[in-house]
């Protein structure tokens, strides 16, 4: 066994970078070319890979360690190495052989004109087509952020979008200052050299070719890390130069400022938070800096989904498949059954939506963890819909359709003021108890069944509630809703009125307590201890958590939401 220095590679035109994330620890065992921390430039975040297999001895550096081409990054022991790993540096006649291996991603730009080229001559105003100069040895790279719009202004060397390979994420600036005239990429889009980006309305002429591997720096991280780590003075002489020269046309950099509010990131981050669809720009970073690390994604995906108790890698494993396709294994049950529908007759296969892949998670855990109960009761809306449809007569001009929903919301809020355990969360072996009113109201949409939440209910009107109501069902048909707008409820309504049925038992939105069906109501004959009476009847069915909350405490809120649907005037008491 033998130790071996493991230093970092060349990574451009870059006197020092800081290190925020470390991606191995003493005693991982890593394989040659797995990355092991990231570092942050001022217009990329690059993974540096190890030039060798074997098991980590000792980490040299820390998060916010700042770091250059041949600095001590960690010790590795290595089987069958020689006892001497780390050689004197490599003398002038020594130095070729091991920049050869460097130079080419260096010395790439000057081989041929880059096809940036064409803007550096465009004219002072005009019709600019600017295009993703040479950025290194990297082909088909992924489109992961577009930073500007069509009218947007830019300047010179602006960020317009964010690339991603596999080792590193940078940004392509603008070689030219004007108006956005067309978007020619979008998200998910891969580009090359020379493609079209988008076409400005120039007002200053482009930089001038040379400035174009600004973004090509990001890209060295791939270059072979052996001979580097092993010799790291012998190929800056060759390289060297070529980047020398991009380094003029570098934008100054705040550290302490996003453009564009560009989310701060690893790749590896980037990566993971596209697996579970998380919105990069929505999460709130932890890390140096504002760094979004790992632990931020599944917070905010246990967030989103009303507080997953499983890590959020794990919910992404549930999500990836259906959810009566899970076998039950981990419950020590025996396995779903496989069968070969086919050999029945004709079938046709869909896959599932990324909605109800989620959901179908979540709704099965939370069926299987929380011992949960439905007391069914019915409610007399005769003389509230009788107000309901004056009101709505009374307001046509006001362009708001006062909904039943919506006074269902304003009873539930009283009801959960009433019996606090209602609008509670438990937490480990205590219980929290919201001092806000967040009701959460099922949505059907073609993608599958969505949450949107009013929030504050207990501060707005029945109008105002309508009209968000409104507003938040219209973005859910159409696959608008922001994560933020799905979360924070603290008692959801799943509501069936419009289609039909009487009863029916819905499953709790964990980390609720609670959750309020409605079905449609119906006229029926009421005795009112002389005569039988035609009344509306508005069908009940609450659902809630026996940890938290005991039967007859479920009994008294559906007895008290009823009378309050029977007679709203009780919603002031």
């Amino acid at each position: 066994m033998a130790i071996l220095d493991i230093k970092v590679p060349d990574i451009g035109d870059f006197d020092e970078v800081t290190v925020i994330e470390l991606l191995v620890k003493p005693g991982d065992t890593v394989r040659a070319d797995q990355s092991l921390l990231t570092v942050e430039s001022d217009k990329a975040s690059m993974e540096i890979p190890s030039s060798h297999a074997g098991v980590v001895k000792e980490l040299k550096v820390a998060l916010g360690d700042k770091v250059k081409q041949g600095s001590l990054v960690l010790l590795l022991e290595v089987a069958g190495e020689a006892s001497a790993p780390n050689p004197a540096p490599a003398t002038v006649e020594q130095a070729p052989a091991a920049a050869a291996s460097v130079a080419p991603a260096a010395a790439a730009a000057p081989v041929a004109p880059t096809p940036a080229a064409p803007v550096a001559a465009a004219a002072a105003a005009g019709p600019v087509e600017v295009r993703v100069p040479d950025i290194g040895d990297f082909k088909d790279v992924t489109v992961i952020e577009v930073m500007v719009k069509v009218g947007d202004s830019v300047k010179l060397e602006q960020s317009l979008v964010t690339v991603e390979s596999d080792k590193a994420s940078m940004e392509i600036p603008s070689g030219a200052a004007g108006v956005v005239q067309e978007l020619k990429v979008k998200l998910g889009d891969t580009v090359n050299i020379g493609d079209l980006l988008l076409i400005l309305q120039g007002t200053t002429a482009a930089a001038p070719a040379a400035a174009a591997p600004a973004a090509a720096v990001a890209a060295t991280p791939n270059v072979p890390a052996a001979p580097v780590a092993q010799a790291p003075a012998a190929p800056v002489a060759v390289a060297a130069p070529a980047a020398v020269a991009a380094a003029p046309a570098l934008p100054a950099h705040n550290p302490t400022a996003l453009a564009l509010g560009l989310p701060h990131a690893s790749p590896s981050v980037r990566k993971f938070a596209r697996e579970l669809g998380v919105p990069l720009a929505e999460v709130k970073g932890t890390g140096l800096k504002g760094r979004i690390t790992d632990a931020d994604i599944e917070s905010f995906t246990r967030s989103v989904m009303s507080g997953a108790v499983q890590t959020a890698a794990i919910a992404a494993q549930q999500a990836a498949k259906p959810a009566a396709a899970g076998g039950g294994e981990g419950l020590g049950l025996i396995p779903w059954p496989k069968v070969d529908f086919a050999k029945f007759g004709p079938i046709e296969r869909k896959e599932m939506s990324r909605i109800k892949k989620i959901s179908g998670a979540n709704l099965l855990r939370n069926a299987i963890m929380i011992p949960a109960v439905t007391n069914h009761d019915d409610a007399d809306i005769t003389d509230l819909e009788a107000f309901r449809v004056l009101t709505n007569k009374e307001n046509e001009k006001s362009g708001v359709k006062v909904t039943m929903l919506a006074f269902l919301i304003k009873a539930c809020v009283a009801a959960l003021k009433k019996f606090p355990d209602f609008n509670s969360s438990l937490d480990g072996d205590a219980v929290v108890y919201k001092q806000y009113y967040h009701i959460g109201f099922a949505a059907d949409t073609p993608n599958g069944l969505m949450v949107p939440v009013i929030k504050d209910a207990d501060k707005k009107g029945i109008f105002q509630i309508s009209q968000e109501m409104s507003e938040l069902a219209k973005k859910a048909r159409d696959g608008k809703l922001s994560p933020a707008e799905m979360s924070g409820a603290t008692f959801t309504i799943s509501s069936l009125g419009g289609i039909g049925g009487r009863y029916f038992t819905p499953i709790i939105n964990a980390p609720e307590v609670a959750i309020l069906g409605v079905c449609r109501s119906t006229m029926e004959p009421v005795w009112d201890g002389k005569a039988f009476q035609p009344r509306l009847m508005l069908p009940l069915s609450l659902t809630w958590d026996h940890r938290v909350i005991d039967g007859a405490a479920a009994a008294r809120f559906n007895v008290y939401l009823a009378q309050i649907l029977g007679d709203f005037r009780r919603v002031l008491l």
